[in-house]
């Protein structure tokens, strides 16, 4: 990948970075490389990066880290695009090409870890936007995050789509051998079709999953979040049954299913996506979401439990997680068949 012609933008424009922002930004960069072609840099100097999560009591997690803002991944139905109209950024297009990158994250991180008032919670990262998002390649952050878990002992997870992550496998086992560590793979489907206008910006499902592949030959416990499954579009029980092969295939040690939700903000970008691409089903969205941002309880429960049972008939659950090193799954655990089903909100 080439960096070169990399390019400052003017002081107007800084300060109007630091209007938007807040006074720490450094600087605004745009690289002339196809990669990010159209894509915006802003890098700030954050004062904190630990985050507390709203509503903790209904997530497995309490604190996460993002270090970045906006993602390149473009999924048009991430519901965390309407974090970006907080900057009065736009959470379209915005949101895929305006990313705010926290370049002292390590750092930051290192010193609020060792702060007396920390707890050693655990931390979760990549469930608001996927911190090995093609950005990581060049700003490197992650590393030295993990090293800054590391040094504490302080359990963590990672959700991502990203292959990149694989980059970072050696660090992830030396993490495992003092902490908790866990590690997922984000996967909804297979359709190739559906990835290349849902997801344009990630890597392609099998890629996915062969990032899971390399966890589990590493002796690694690598959970897969089946997300989201997208009504009318990814949940026909074929599709179900071809993705969940394809998982337990890859060593999955878990499946989690979570149904499309659309907040506001993610709402309408991807009711434009369906528009354009199918514009048969929009009726049929308008039905189903019409008491919200979530699909119907029932539609949610029917899916997880087909998910789950497709899951024990390839092989996946306690036993394979079992014979795989001792790694909790980031996110969610599956839940047992008799359980009923809760609709969470990672992705």
């Amino acid at each position: 990948m080439r960096w070169e012609n990399l390019t400052d933008e003017s002081e107007h424009g800084r300060a109007a970075d630091a209007a938007l922002f807040g006074a720490d930004t450094v600087a605004t960069r745009t690289f002339d490389t196809p990669e990010f072609n159209g894509i915006t840099f802003h890098e700030v100097r954050a004062r904190s990066v630990l985050n507390r999560v709203p509503g903790a009591s209904r997530m497995p997690f309490e604190w996460t880290v993002n270090p970045y803002r906006g993602c390149s991944h473009a999924c048009v139905y991430c519901f965390a695009r309407r974090t970006h109209g907080y900057l009065d950024l736009d959470t379209g297009i915005g949101f895929d090409t305006q990313i705010v990158v926290k370049v002292n994250a390590p750092e930051v991180l290192r010193r609020q870890l060792a702060s007396r008032s920390w707890r050693g919670d655990h931390v979760a990262m990549g469930t608001n936007v996927d911190c090995y998002q093609r950005a990581e390649g060049r700003y490197r952050l992650m590393p030295g995050i993990i090293s800054a878990l590391t040094e504490r002992a302080n359990p963590f997870s990672v959700l991502t789509k990203g292959t990149l992550i694989l980059r970072d496998l050696d660090l992830l086992v030396r993490a495992a051998q003092v902490t908790e560590v866990g590690v997922s793979v984000s996967v909804g489907f297979l359709d190739t079709e559906l990835w290349r206008t849902v997801e344009p910006g990630t890597p392609a499902p099998e890629r996915r999953l062969d990032v899971v592949r390399a966890f589990a030959e590493h002796g690694i416990g690598c959970g897969v979040l089946m997300a989201p499954v997208i009504p009318f579009l990814s949940d026909h029980p074929d599709r179900l049954r071809e993705t969940v092969r394809a998982i337990a295939a890859a060593g999955a040690v878990s499946v989690t299913p979570l149904v499309l939700h659309l907040r506001p903000g993610a709402r309408e970008w991807f009711t434009a996506w369906l528009g354009r691409h199918h514009p048969h089903l929009v009726r049929r969205y308008e039905r189903l979401y019409a008491e919200g941002a979530y699909a119907p309880t029932w539609y949610q429960r029917r899916i997880t439990r087909q998910v789950h049972e497709l899951a024990r008939e390839y092989g996946i659950g306690p036993a394979r997680a079992a014979a795989a090193r001792r790694i909790r799954p980031a996110g969610p655990e599956p839940a047992p068949a008799a359980a009923e089903p809760v609709q969470l909100s990672l992705m």
